[in-house]
């Protein structure tokens, strides 16, 4: 109760009674199990939507082992000493080998491997 309901009586107040609210409160204790089923549920079918609205726009990048690519240049020099007039991509490379879907090791057309793996969200497919 708020001060204010002291003075000035509320319908809230007026209309309390503690046996309604000692039974009101038991029924939530058993409804707790069936509520927090209904979240789930209801957490669960946001999600999927969720997920059903960025997937529609996602758009794939099928690379196989021998496909050329390029690599995002500015990704691929960590310590920014590139100028602004540099280009944006460099290559081609070679997949050499794909680890998991999105990521791969990289060879340059001489057969020298890049040290380090590379996720799909940084190549481009090169056409020659």
């Amino acid at each position: 109760m708020i001060l204010v309901e002291i003075e000035v009586h509320s319908l809230r107040a007026v209309h309390f009674n503690e046996a309604n609210n000692e039974e009101g409160l038991e029924n939530l204790l058993d409804l707790v199990e069936e509520l927090r089923d209904k979240a789930t549920i209801k957490v669960v079918a946001y999600q999927k939507r969720v997920s059903r609205y960025y997937n529609k726009r996602v758009n794939p990048r099928p690379l196989k082992e021998g496909d050329l690519v390029i690599r995002n240049a500015t990704i691929a020099d960590p310590t920014c000493t590139r100028g602004k007039l540099a280009p944006n991509w460099e290559g081609p490379y070679k997949v050499k080998r794909v680890l998991r879907p999105g990521t791969f090791k990289l060879e340059t057309l001489g057969g020298r491997e890049i040290p380090w793996a590379w996720n799909a969200e940084y190549l481009r497919k090169y056409y020659q």
